[in-house]
């Protein structure tokens, strides 16, 4: 009796888990994926141009050219019919807002804005690119996700470097 209960309480929770998180999309991703390559491009350009610090700038490089990548990857996978979305050309009221801050920002606040920054896009990211891959709907998308779910992760370890 005692091991049924075990195995109802095991699978109740392995189901429950299952359930528990929604499939995200193909479009609602290749979104997501467009507004984070922006938001990393726009945010590291900045820091080319105001980070007082020696380690930011070629982090803040590295970001800039890495997204450009992704960007026109994901761009030529919708192009090319194999992800059926409409990528936002403009930030979205959240992500704009954070760049607003940021942008009032100088010196150390702006560097330690701009790590913190970093380092909570990466986290998300590297797990909303781990889900899609997991989970993932369009089989194209989902082996684009799993491919550049690595260098996602290098970013992240990175940016827990810078900070």
């Amino acid at each position: 009796m005692r091991a049924s209960v075990s195995l109802l309480v095991v699978a109740g929770l392995w189901t429950g888990s299952a359930f528990g998180q929604e499939r995200i999309s193909s479009e609602d991703f290749a979104k997501k994926v467009a507004i984070s390559d922006k938001m990393e491009i726009e945010s590291s350009q900045l820091a080319l141009s105001r980070s007082p610090d020696s380690d930011t700038k070629p982090f803040a490089e590295k970001m800039v050219k890495d997204h450009q990548e992704t960007s026109a990857e994901l761009k030529a996978l919708v192009e090319g019919g194999k992800v059926k979305a409409t990528l936002p050309s403009a930030l979205d009221a959240e992500h704009q807002k954070k760049l607003d801050d940021l942008k009032a920002k100088s010196g150390k606040d702006f560097d330690s804005a701009y790590d913190r920054m970093q380092m909570q896009a990466h986290e998300e990211a590297v797990e909303l690119f781990e889900q899609y891959a997991r989970d993932g709907d369009n089989p194209d998308l989902k082996a684009w996700a799993a491919k550049t779910l690595p260098h996602l992760k290098e970013h992240l370890a990175m940016a827990k470097r810078l900070s």
